[in-house]
């Protein structure tokens, strides 16, 4: 592995060995250590996942934990849900990562998160092609829906969210929820 003065790049990243109980993003150039997520944050990306792949299976794909470079030199980002359409897709070469970010990005709260990062990485998301970032919070049972044009609605409980990528189409918040 090759040493670093300044910023980190991509490139460098990707010569780090992997790790154990945790792993790494790459944000403005600096590595962040990030924790493997507990069960209850897992299980809502499956069903997450689960729903969102059967219901947009047409138009695009749904992943868990895609790295993604919002920014093409010192951004290397893993969303713990995404959707991309099949379009952007079929533009990743098979040894990179989607340039830009997903058209959906999904973040599951985490006892680690904090408000100031999750801002920075919706408004990371949003300028750079994400066309909705869900904040999911398992203690409230609640999803905020955030947009490009600055709007952010929290759809609760008992509620449903449109799923703008797929016509007619919503997702139950309820159906996010392990114990539902």
């Amino acid at each position: 592995m090759s040493t670093t003065t300044g910023l980190m790049t991509v490139e460098q990243y990707r010569e780090l060995p992997e790790t154990g109980p945790f792993y790494y993003e790459l944000r403005r150039g600096e590595l962040v250590e990030v924790g493997r997520p507990k069960w209850t944050h897992e299980s809502i990306q499956d069903r997450l996942h689960e729903r969102l792949k059967e219901a947009l299976r047409t138009t695009g794909r749904v992943m868990i934990e895609l790295a993604f470079r919002a920014l093409p030199e010192y951004e290397l980002r893993v969303a713990d849900v995404a959707y991309i359409t099949h379009e952007r897709a079929a533009s990743i070469a098979g040894d990179d990562n989607l340039h830009g970010a997903p058209d959906l990005v999904i973040e599951v709260l985490s006892p680690s998160n904090t408000a100031r990062e999750i801002k920075e990485n919706a408004d990371l998301c949003l300028a750079n092609g994400c066309r909705q970032f869900w904040v999911v919070d398992s203690r409230l049972r609640q999803i905020a829906v955030s947009t490009p044009d600055g709007l952010t609605r929290i759809y609760r409980s008992g509620e449903s969210i449109p799923l703008v990528f797929a016509e007619n189409q919503s997702l139950r918040v309820d159906s996010a929820f392990v114990d539902e």
